[in-house]
């Protein structure tokens, strides 16, 4: 099922096949110990990640680059916790639904078991063209591989 129906004017989206199973991936994507290992492009790092992994729950990820750099919207808002299904997060919202003066994007990643492990589908929802435009410049699909990947690689392990 895809709760979020893909819109290519504001979303942005990326598939990749992992090599294990749907509930490890939901381990690592619902662990803080566990997200902070591949959540973001190396050598970047999540430091002090907080997961409350139902809806209303708790989604913070505190960024940091190598030179010194920060990326934190503070806490955001769990909206679907579908177990070894979808994950799905906002920075539109505090905990318990509270809305907030303003957004960058709404995460979402639905598994989808196949006979060589599992489909993740990784998508990033914008308010508009312009967001969606400018988290692509950034490197959206470069780093939100890498990301995958890194999934991956740790999902491996486990």
């Amino acid at each position: 099922m895809d709760p979020f129906a893909f819109n290519p004017d504001t979303d942005l989206e990326l598939t990749r096949t992992v090599s294990a199973t749907p509930a490890t991936l939901w381990r690592c994507l619902t662990d803080p110990d566990l997200l902070a290992q591949w959540f973001c492009p190396k050598p970047w790092q999540v430091r002090g990640a907080v997961i409350d992994p139902r809806p209303g729950g708790i989604f913070h990820t505190p960024m940091f680059g190598p030179n010194g750099e920060t990326q934190d919207a503070g806490p955001g808002c769990v909206l679907i916790a579908d177990e070894g299904r979808t994950f799905a997060f906002t920075d539109a919202m505090t905990p318990g639904f509270h809305p907030k003066g303003s957004a960058f994007l709404t995460g979402v990643y639905m598994l989808e078991a196949t006979e060589t492990g599992t489909k993740v589908t990784a998508r990033a929802l914008h308010a508009d063209g312009a967001t969606r435009d400018s988290h692509e410049s950034m490197g959206f699909f470069e780093g939100w591989g890498t990301a995958i990947d890194q999934l991956g690689d740790l999902a491996s392990t486990l």
